[in-house]
């Protein structure tokens, strides 16, 4: 695997990292903005926002940028938005910050999958994206639990110049280890192409599916930090080991999907998010357990991240001829399920539910993915049915990743 791929993957990490991190740092910026937990879990909500609508539209932006280029210009915007972050003292700002810092992020998940893509040959390029991709994973296990503890005794902010900082760093490994782009190195790329490409029903599905299955485990993880401690009764010091406990399970569950996503896409599928929907209703009935909800909250990363390799590998098997929009678009999908859970999930604290409630929340998307799941694989079958005989083998060839069971 060339050099450049894993200094995509610590990309990915560094601003991975400022994805999740506010899940262990929501006590501490509520008090120090002077709002509630739910209206900092906005926050969440805003950065989440930022990339449904900056995926598509900064991979458009881009599209015709060397990717070097492009990739170093974001990740500069995204170290700007968080060193004001840390500076600011108002709600307002640190929001918009987060919409910005997501604006840059989300350009730079869809430029470095396709310059993954780009690196390696056809037979490689699964493992590519799952090593870009296991940057996010990382940032469960390491990076999140680490702006806890830095939170934990430096305050929150200091958080956010961690972020800032190990960003710098990927920002410069950038720079050294992709290839820059020279005459017929990268080949010419056209929205109206891409847009062509993208137009099949079964990838608009998965994208329903990236959404929901996300939703479901994230309206849980984002108010995890005060279930742990609200509920459950867990001391404060506890939440960034239970935090990289949930990464640990997520790293399983990548690993087992990555295995399986491949030859059995729907049965992986089915196996993460119905695994998810009981996971989410056992926490919401047995949160007031510490035991019980912190061996919980490692399934709750496993069957979470399980389906991760199928959703990411699925809509490029699908759609080939976009491979800079499909994965923008994708990206996107993710964090409708980002924004709309911790909003949904702040409606059921306000109402008065309790923190433990937000789980009911997952396990009702979760329930939603497995039905929209359902059918997927009808379609699919139906659409093999009727493909002339003697072209079901070569179909399967072509799209492994969207056949059924």
């Amino acid at each position: 695997m060339p050099l450049a791929v894993y200094a995509l993957c610590l990309g990915i990490f560094t601003q991975g990292t400022s994805e999740f991190m506010l899940a262990g740092l929501l006590p501490d910026m509520a008090d120090d903005l002077g709002v509630s937990i739910p209206d900092a879990g906005l926050l969440i909500s805003a950065f989440a926002v930022g990339m449904v609508v900056g995926a598509p539209l900064l991979a458009v932006a881009t599209l015709r940028w060397p990717r070097r280029t492009a990739l170093v210009a974001l990740q500069a915007v995204f170290i700007a938005a968080h060193v004001v972050g840390a500076l600011v003292p108002t709600y307002g700002v640190v929001f918009a910050t987060r919409v910005v810092g997501a604006l840059a992020y989300a350009g730079f998940w869809g430029v470095a999958v396709a310059t993954a893509l780009s690196l390696v040959p056809e037979s490689a390029r699964s493992k590519a994206v799952a090593v870009v991709a296991g940057g996010l994973t990382l940032a469960t296990i390491v990076g999140v639990p680490a702006g806890t503890v830095l939170s934990q005794f430096s305050g929150w902010r200091a958080a956010f110049w961690g972020v800032a900082a190990a960003t710098a760093v990927s920002l410069v490994c950038s720079l050294f280890a992709i290839p820059k782009a020279g005459p017929g190195t990268e080949e010419p790329r056209s929205v109206k192409a891409e847009l062509r490409a993208m137009a099949r029903p079964q990838l608009w599905l998965s994208y329903a599916l990236t959404a929901l299955g996300f939703g479901a485990v994230i309206v849980t993880f984002s108010y995890l930090a005060s279930v742990l401690t609200d509920v459950s009764g867990l001391p404060e010091g506890w939440v960034p080991a239970v935090l990289a406990l949930f990464g640990v399970g997520g790293l399983i569950g990548m690993a087992i999907g990555g295995r399986t996503a491949g030859t059995h896409p729907i049965r992986t599928l089915y196996l993460g998010i119905g695994g998810l929907a009981v996971c989410s209703v056992l926490l919401a009935l047995f949160a007031d357990s510490a035991p019980v909800a912190v061996v919980l909250v490692f399934f709750l990363g496993l069957t979470g991240y399980l389906t991760n390799p199928a959703l990411q590998s699925r809509v490029f098997v699908i759609a080939p001829g976009a491979p800079t929009l499909v994965g923008a678009t994708n990206t996107s999908a993710f964090n409708v399920g980002n924004t709309l859970a911790p909003l949904l999930g702040g409606l059921v604290i306000n109402a008065g539910f309790g923190f433990a409630a937000v789980a009911w929340v997952g396990a009702a998307l979760a329930a939603t993915g497995v039905a929209v799941l359902a059918w997927a694989a009808r379609l699919q079958r139906r659409t093999e049915a009727a493909r002339p005989a003697g072209t079901a083998g070569r179909a399967a060839h072509r799209e492994p990743a969207d056949m059924g069971a």
